[in-house]
């Protein structure tokens, strides 16, 4: 058998089918020329299968459209103030608060609860709460509606920190949690010698264990604790909560050892 002859690109014409360029022989010279042997012809393809395209793609660049941050808090807290389609009314220390009750239950179960559940009010239009500021209970409206805190610029140093403590309460009432921690970073961010005592007492009473923590360790730095012993605050906390006394001796003593 003879070896097989390899077809040389320049022996092909170009045509053209319908759909693309093809390489053609024309049969005249097909049959006078070297690769026909005994009227045979032996074709042997090589086959390329292109799964993408090899165009380079180009990338317009064009101008970027800018996003405004979300403006949906903006819009609760203007819906609050403007009291619009307000369905309940909370009497609070002799003033009212006009509010939404769908909002309500979504960011307090208990609100909820007293709202929608077997706990709502008999009146539904005047709901009275017992034993809350009006300034606190309109800081707790705002941060339901907004998830932030009120501008509290109107009040200095030990009120500002009165205002958190009340809030804390507050958010511990309705369980909201994230309110409740917010308070608790404050106030641990807060913490001084004459303050220290009350504060511990507060998280004891409201279980807030980071911020009792943080009471704890502060107490236990070496050059603050005969400081705070020495305060009336911490004479009222021995005599009220004595079994917070019991965790600061046990807590600082492993803080010591760590």
């Amino acid at each position: 058998m003879k070896e097989p002859i390899v077809f040389n690109s320049r022996d092909v014409h170009l045509g053209r089918s319908r759909t693309r360029a093809v390489g053609c022989v024309p049969r005249s010279d097909l049959e006078t020329s070297k690769y026909l042997d005994d009227d045979r012809l032996v074709v042997r393809c090589l086959v390329i299968v292109i799964k993408e395209s090899l165009l380079t793609k180009t990338r317009v660049v064009c101008s970027e459209i800018d996003v405004p941050p979300s403006d949906i808090t903006e819009h609760l807290a203007k819906l609050l103030e403007a009291k619009e389609q307000t369905d309940v009314t909370f009497c609070v220390g002799g003033e009212t608060f006009e509010a939404h009750k769908i909002l309500l239950a979504m960011r307090s179960p208990v609100f909820k609860a007293e709202l929608y559940g077997q706990m709502k009010e008999t009146n539904m239009q005047a709901v009275t709460i017992e034993d809350m500021q009006p300034a606190v209970f309109k800081a707790l409206l705002h941060f339901i509606y907004t998830d932030s805190l009120p501008g509290l610029d109107d009040l200095e140093g030990d009120d500002k920190l009165e205002m958190i403590r009340h809030l804390l309460v507050a958010a511990d009432r309705y369980a909201m949690d994230r309110l409740k921690l917010v308070c608790q970073s404050i106030l641990g961010k807060n913490l001084d010698v004459e303050n220290v005592s009350t504060t511990l007492a507060l998280a004891d009473q409201h279980n807030c264990d980071k911020l009792k923590d943080v009471c704890i360790e502060f107490i236990d730095s070496s050059d603050k604790m005969d400081a705070v012993v020495a305060t009336q605050d911490y004479a009222n906390l021995k005599r009220s909560c004595p079994s917070v006394l019991v965790d600061v001796l046990e807590k600082t003593s492993r803080f010591r050892k760590a």
